[in-house]
């Protein structure tokens, strides 16, 4: 195992206890994400203009400040404020050793990663499945999906790379370093609440947690993290 991705853990108490918990979180927020899409899916409606309204915007934003509060509280085992444990080691939010061998590995790790997801969307249409991204854009809501656009590429990216590459691989690593790289990618993949989609979920959270293992920090994560989504906004200008 690199020598760098356990030197940070040493002086933290990744314990059975916080996985146990982290576990929990992530039941939750599967279970709900799945009972959310099943029941959307039934009742017929439809997500294509949701990115075109501030309320999904705000209510997203507040759905991720509940779930970092948790991941704070479960990285420091007492209530506490996010601003307050944010630094956390188990977090990982650091800078890497060097960040020029970083952005190489995130810039590997997008193109990689995105090629070929790409090539089993073809087959299972996961992104279709998530149905987020609209098919056409609604001229005269450009400020609402800007502002979605901010959740999606900024907020969801810092809050999930924080919960999944950060917290959870810090308590998966202990029992191995690709313990850690599928057991994260599984656990992410399987929160988005999604079926099709899962294996391409998959795929990127292994991709991402192999990216953290190499610069033991997240935030190199959370530029791909970006990247990607950014990418998959954008192509509703040229459906």
């Amino acid at each position: 195992m690199n020598e760098s991705t356990t030197a940070p853990l040493s002086n933290v108490r990744a314990t059975p206890g916080k996985l146990a918990a982290f576990l929990g979180l992530v039941g939750v927020v599967s279970a709900l994400n799945y009972l959310g899409n099943y029941a959307g899916r039934s009742s017929n409606e439809s997500t294509d203009t949701a990115l075109f309204h501030y309320s999904t915007a705000v209510g997203a934003v507040v759905v991720y400040a509940i779930i970092l509060v948790i991941v704070v509280w479960i990285a420091e085992g007492h209530v506490c404020l996010p601003w307050h444990g944010i630094r956390n080691p188990l977090l990982a939010l650091r800078s890497p050793h060097s960040w020029l061998r970083a952005l190489g590995l995130a810039v590997l790790t997008l193109l990689v990663a995105g090629f070929v997801i790409s090539i089993i969307d073809s087959f299972l249409h996961g992104g279709r499945e998530q149905g987020v991204v609209p098919k056409h854009f609604m001229h005269g809501h450009a400020a609402e999906y800007a502002a979605n656009w901010v959740v999606i590429a900024g907020v969801a990216p810092f809050v999930e790379e924080t919960t999944y590459r950060g917290l959870g691989f810090s308590l998966f690593v202990r029992y191995g370093l690709w313990v850690a790289i599928f057991g994260t990618g599984i656990v992410f993949a399987t929160s988005h609440g999604l079926l099709e989609a899962l294996p391409e979920l998959a795929i990127f959270g292994f991709a991402l947690a192999w990216l953290r293992s190499r610069v033991d920090s997240v935030f190199p994560g959370m530029l791909v993290h970006c990247a990607f989504n950014s990418f998959a906004l954008a192509s509703v200008f040229w459906h």
